[in-house]
C-alpha cells in the first residue's frame, strides 16, 4: 500500500457540480435544464426541485434564482400541485385528508396550500370513497367467511387512513348490502 500511512486520511477532492462536467457551462442554464427535464416527467413542488438541484450540486443561490423564476412564470405552483395531488389520490386511491396532509407535507407543500387543497374533500366524499373502496375490495374476498371479510376490509380502510368509526360503519354497510349478518358489530 504505497503512499498510505496508517492513521491518516487520504485527501479527497470535493465533489464536482453538474456544471463542472461541461466546459464553459453557465450554472443557471444547467439548473434550468435540470428543472425542465424533471418537470417534463411529472409536476413537482418547489421543494422537490430544490432537493434535486441540491443533489446535483447546484449552488443554493443559483437554485433559488432559477426556482424563483419558474414560480414567477407559473411553471412551478405548489398550490396547484397540491390541489391536483389531493384530487387524484383521493379519487384513485381513496386516501383520507389525514394521509393526504402528511403526503403534502413530505413534498414540501406549505400548511396553508395543503389546507386549501384539502377543502375539496368533505366528510361525505370521504365516506363515499371509503364505501367505493370497500365495495371494490369485497369482490376479491368472496372465498372468505364473513368475519375474515370484515377483518380484511377493516385493514384496507385503516391503512388508507380512515378512522375506526368510519371503517366500522362502512364495512358494516358493505357487508349488509352483500347479504352478510348485521349484528356482529
Amino acid at each position: 500500500m504505497a503512499g498510505r500511512h496508517r492513521g491518516t486520511r487520504a485527501e479527497v477532492e470535493p465533489p464536482a457540480g453538474i456544471a463542472d462536467d461541461i466546459p464553459d457551462a453557465i450554472p443557471a442554464e444547467v439548473a434550468r435544464t435540470i428543472v425542465l427535464r424533471s418537470l417534463n416527467q411529472a409536476p413537482r413542488t418547489r421543494k422537490q426541485l430544490a432537493d434535486l438541484l441540491d443533489k446535483r450540486l447546484v449552488s443554493a443561490d443559483v437554485s433559488n434564482e432559477v426556482l424563483d423564476r419558474f414560480v414567477e412564470v407559473g411553471l412551478v405552483n405548489d398550490r396547484e400541485f397540491a390541489e391536483n395531488w389531493v384530487r387524484s389520490r383521493h379519487a384513485v386511491r381513496g386516501l383520507t385528508r389525514r394521509v393526504l396532509r402528511q403526503e403534502l407535507r413530505q413534498k414540501g407543500i406549505s400548511d396553508i396550500d395543503a389546507e386549501v387543497a384539502l377543502e375539496q374533500i368533505d366528510d361525505a366524499s370521504e365516506h363515499a370513497a371509503a364505501l367505493e373502496l370497500a365495495t371494490r375490495k369485497l369482490r376479491s374476498l368472496s372465498r372468505y367467511d364473513e368475519p375474515a371479510q370484515r377483518r380484511r376490509l377493516m385493514g384496507v380502510l385503516m391503512r388508507r387512513g380512515y378512522s375506526g368509526s368510519v371503517a366500522t360503519a362502512v364495512v358494516s354497510e358493505v357487508l349488509v348490502g352483500d347479504g352478510c349478518d348485521e349484528g356482529v358489530w
